[in-house]
């Protein structure tokens, strides 16, 4: 971890260098002290900030927060066999499995996005999503090996969720594998956030990748400011937005993806056509009040595109608002 003064070559040096972050605060002028810590989690890096006069008492903070994002990732995780999500897509079709309070709430967040975007928001994709992962492969899956994947999953509809008392589980319907990668990361950000509010932090900034929650104000009570990455330039910014009290996520096709015979292929899948969205957006910017929201909204937006996906915000409670498209 390290402090450092609050100027804009320190900001430029905090995402600038960092794989697939999307977002970036910027703080254009000095304004107290930052204490800052990044660690590998959830296959980026996190970056946390912490507005303090205290070293010692900001370490504890962060330590704390980013042990939130560790336990989210335990949890959730479809890599790890022994996580909620693993131990649930290795379990006989028909099987009630155990699972943490947490997992089944942002199962049942994940259930809610995908009936609110009509399935473009989906978190049973991972037999496709296995197959296009630019993490594993460098070009498209066979065609039948494709076809037999998707026509072996039943869609979000199928998944049940059940909680009574201290007990969760899940029951895996014929047909359902679980990926919580478009909302898990914005739930333990909120977590992270959460943590710190709870230890009295007043002032701070976590980020994960693309997603970003800002607790309070920026030093000297201004809005945070930050930046979106252009997606055809990875050193540069193509817009700043004010932040008070709130969560930013941003998808798009620049982050992960393969090239293939000139085509690039990117991680964020259409479910209706089991296969990386293709359009004429290279990324989308959504706020919302709380990160699990903007992360699931931002990928939903970018698979039904701008028009489609503000007519189906205006009818949810916690509408998110897209805010730049790219």
């Amino acid at each position: 971890m390290n402090d450092v003064r609050l100027d804009r070559r320190a900001f430029l040096g905090l995402g600038a260098g960092i794989l697939g972050v999307a977002l970036t605060p910027v703080w254009l002028r000095p304004a107290g002290r930052i204490h800052r810590l990044s660690v590998p989690v959830m296959g980026t890096i996190a970056d946390l900030a912490v507005v303090d006069s205290d070293a010692g008492r900001a370490r504890v903070a962060l330590d704390a927060a980013a042990g939130e994002l560790r336990h989210v990732e335990a949890l959730m995780t479809r890599f790890v066999a022994s996580s909620d999500v693993g131990r649930f897509n290795a379990a006989p079709m028909g099987t009630r499995v155990p699972v943490s309070h947490e997992t089944a709430e942002v199962v049942r967040a994940a259930i809610g996005w995908a009936r609110a975007t009509g399935g473009a928001f989906d978190p049973t994709l991972e037999p496709v999503a296995r197959l296009w992962d630019p993490a594993f492969v460098d070009r498209p899956p066979d065609r039948d090996v494709l076809r037999s994947a998707a026509s072996e999953s039943r869609g979000w509809t199928a998944l049940e969720v059940q909680v009574r008392g201290d007990a969760a589980w899940l029951t895996r319907a014929p047909g359902t594998a679980l990926d919580l990668g478009g909302i898990a990361k914005g739930w333990g950000i909120d977590r992270a956030a959460d943590r710190l509010a709870g230890m009295g932090v007043a002032s701070a900034l976590v980020s994960v990748g693309g997603d970003l929650a800002a607790l309070g104000a920026a030093p000297e009570g201004r809005p945070w400011r930050v930046g979106i990455r252009d997606p055809r330039d990875p050193e540069g910014i193509i817009r700043t937005v004010e932040l008070t009290d709130g969560a930013l996520a941003t998808s798009g096709d620049y982050e992960r993806w393969f090239e293939h015979d000139g085509v690039r292929y990117a991680h964020i899948l259409d479910p209706k056509r089991a296969a990386p969205h293709r359009g004429v957006l290279r990324s989308v910017t959504v706020t919302a009040p709380r990160a699990v929201d903007a992360d699931a909204a931002a990928t939903a937006a970018f698979v039904l595109g701008h028009d489609a996906a503000i007519e189906r915000f205006d009818g949810l409670a916690e509408r998110p608002r897209i805010i730049h498209t790219a």
